[in-house]
């Protein structure tokens, strides 16, 4: 396979005092800022996660055709770092503003709601028809290649096939907490299939924290067809329990179709959630961290809930692991780190 393949990071800083007031400005006033799944500041923050995605693809996969970086009229100022760890970086990084993929749709900008602004990524000018889709908290931890998304053109699907009726059965139970219950992760994927229908009544594809591989063709086709879905997708300005997975959505097409390969997450994928909270749980996840040198992809979650020295592990695991220095130019909020 000889056809590029790009990379799309969504990312904000939601500590920049311009982008936090516009923020809190459309908040409804029914105190959704205290709910994490739907407009709690944690979904904003950025600790600098971005250099660790940006920088572990320079480094793993370096046939990379393009990286784009969506934003919100922001720079997460990465020049100095790239420029000190990669002075022969081929690979160009373009900032792509909300205004650019949402254009002929502004009037649902801004938009603070990360499952909004995934269904119009397609929508990037020159944006090649094979391409890895990065929440900033996502990144490589070890070298890829081309084949570990598109083998002989086919793409590379890591997840399983979940049961549609399991998942409606864990969404009646959800734990209620402070008068709302949470919009999780498996629920807009639930959302996803309903949206479908036909098979995946029955199952869909279950994605996991991991690099999401996507044709634009398959985007453009459904959203063409479905124009009435992506609008309902993208008019909420906060994650909305109504709202469905753009990437679950078109992968479960694809693992239906049958024109793709599914390969299982187990042992290819790193998880970490840091938290002051549950340190037992995060010396899980430090051991396995240290111990595990073969996955090849890693979610390093909500990197503000932990403590100083959880963080500080975090950053001495990448810097080895992808052998790059993060203390060089300025962070992602333009800071000197």
């Amino acid at each position: 396979m000889t056809e590029p393949i790009d990379i799309v990071i969504t990312w904000v800083d939601g500590d920049d005092p311009r982008h936090k007031r516009k923020r809190e400005s459309f908040l409804s006033g029914k105190g959704e800022e205290n709910f994490d799944d739907i407009a709690g500041a944690t979904r904003f923050r950025s600790l600098g996660e971005i250099a660790f995605c940006v920088g572990s693809i320079l480094r793993f996969a370096p046939f990379v055709h393009k990286i784009y970086i969506v934003t919100d009229n922001q720079d997460p100022h990465l020049e100095d770092f790239i420029s000190y760890n990669f002075p022969d970086n081929r690979i160009p990084v373009e900032i792509v503003d909300h205004k650019v993929i949402f254009r002929g749709y502004e009037q649902y900008l801004p938009t603070f709601n990360s499952l909004s602004i995934e269904t119009m990524l397609y929508r990037i000018p020159g944006l090649s028809e094979n391409y890895v889709y990065f929440n900033d908290d996502v990144m490589l931890a070890a070298p890829v290649c081309r084949e570990d998304w598109f083998d002989n053109g086919k793409p590379v699907l890591y997840g399983y096939w979940h049961n549609t009726v399991t998942a409606r059965i864990c969404r009646f139970f959800g734990r209620m907490k402070k008068g709302h219950t949470a919009f999780k992760y498996r629920d807009s994927m639930l959302n996803a299939a309903d949206v479908l229908g036909g098979k995946a009544d029955w199952k869909f594809f279950r994605i996991v924290h991991s690099p999401q591989v996507l044709k634009k063709s398959i985007c453009e086709k459904f959203y063409s067809e479905h124009p009435d879905a992506m609008l309902r997708n993208i008019r909420h300005h906060f994650r909305d329990k109504s709202q469905f997975n753009p990437q679950t959505l078109m992968q479960t097409i694809m693992a239906h179709s049958g024109n793709c390969e599914i390969r299982p997450n187990k042992d290819c994928v790193l998880y970490m959630q840091p938290s002051a909270k549950r340190v037992d749980k995060f010396e899980k996840y430090r051991k396995n961290m240290e111990e595990n040198k073969t996955a090849k992809f890693c979610c390093i979650n909500s990197l503000d809930q932990g403590t100083e020295e959880q963080q500080q592990f975090v950053r001495n695991w990448v810097e080895q692991r992808i052998s790059v220095s993060l203390n060089c130019g300025k962070d992602s909020s333009g800071k000197i780190a």
